[in-house]
């Protein structure tokens, strides 16, 4: 309905049950490469650029970032892969979407997963409570600023970037699955194209636009994964996520594990995935 065309990547044949892939920031599809070659043997599995990531359309205007039309886009596009539901998978911002999915479409997500993002409630609780996570997420209150976050992503040869991915403080951990530097290029690519970093940015200079929530219930199983060296999110979001989920909740946190889970450590994130779809859930 928006008008704009999404660009996906996918794998599994059409006609499976869909499993619907959300990526995080700075990322695009290619953070879920794992999944994608690991789930397509029962799924037909789609990986999003979001709006304004990648290939996709990016909407000039930040009002077209709000988080009632990133919510209605996955809506929309569920629809138009032929489907009304799914296995939705989320992580960090794309894991926010999946929670305000689940609780605003319940009908059509049959289980939710989501990696390195708490209940919505949960953090916008926690981070007015704790001045740490208020300084870990600083740079939501950075993103606010017209133009000059996508400058500071561009310097030096997007150092910001790279560092991200790879630094000893919030890059994927010593004992995890090491960015190659094929995989450093793709996330450079993507982003260097003109004008690549605004939609993304724009992502976030609407993260007031639909919070508080009126409802926070999620009524289908739910599973989190976290690890716990996450620079960005603390640990102690995970537990209390639980009181939102009235359905069957599995925590899974990984102590060696970074912000960057999915990559980090995909075959214990696949088989925990495995585990859980496997599941015969009731409701508690």
């Amino acid at each position: 309905d928006s008008g704009l065309r999404f660009h996906y990547v996918a794998a599994g044949e059409r006609g499976k049950p869909l499993m619907l892939l959300l990526h995080g920031f700075p990322e695009f599809w290619y953070s879920w490469r794992h999944q994608l070659r690991e789930f397509k043997s029962e799924y037909r599995v789609v990986a999003l650029d979001l709006r304004g990531y990648g290939e996709t359309d990016a909407p000039s205007h930040k009002e077209n970032y709000k988080l009632d039309c990133l919510i209605t886009d996955i809506k929309d596009i569920l629809e138009s892969l032929g489907y009304n539901k799914c296995v939705l998978i989320g992580h960090d911002w794309g894991g926010m979407i999946a929670w305000l999915v689940a609780i605003c479409y319940p009908e059509m997500v049959t289980k939710l997963i989501v990696v390195n993002f708490p209940h919505p409630s949960v953090f916008t609780e926690y981070i007015l409570r704790h001045p740490s996570q208020l300084i870990k997420s600083g740079y939501y209150f950075f993103f606010q600023m017209p133009w000059f976050p996508e400058f500071m992503f561009t310097v030096n040869d997007f150092k910001v970037l790279r560092s991200l991915f790879t630094s000893q403080a919030t890059g994927i951990g010593r004992k995890g699955c090491r960015l190659t530097a094929e995989d450093i290029e793709a996330y450079l690519y993507v982003f260097s194209q003109p004008g690549a970093l605004t939609g993304p940015i724009n992502h976030y200079r609407n993260i007031f636009s639909c919070l508080p929530l009126q409802h926070h219930e999620v009524i289908m199983p739910t599973l989190l994964l976290w690890g716990e060296r996450d620079a960005f999110m603390e640990v102690e979001m995970a537990e209390i996520t639980r009181i939102y989920v009235k359905n069957h909740f599995r925590l899974t946190i990984l102590s060696e594990a970074s912000h960057w889970l999915q990559q980090d450590q995909p075959d214990i994130v696949n088989k925990l995935i495995w585990t859980f779809l496997k599941e015969e859930t009731r409701k508690r």
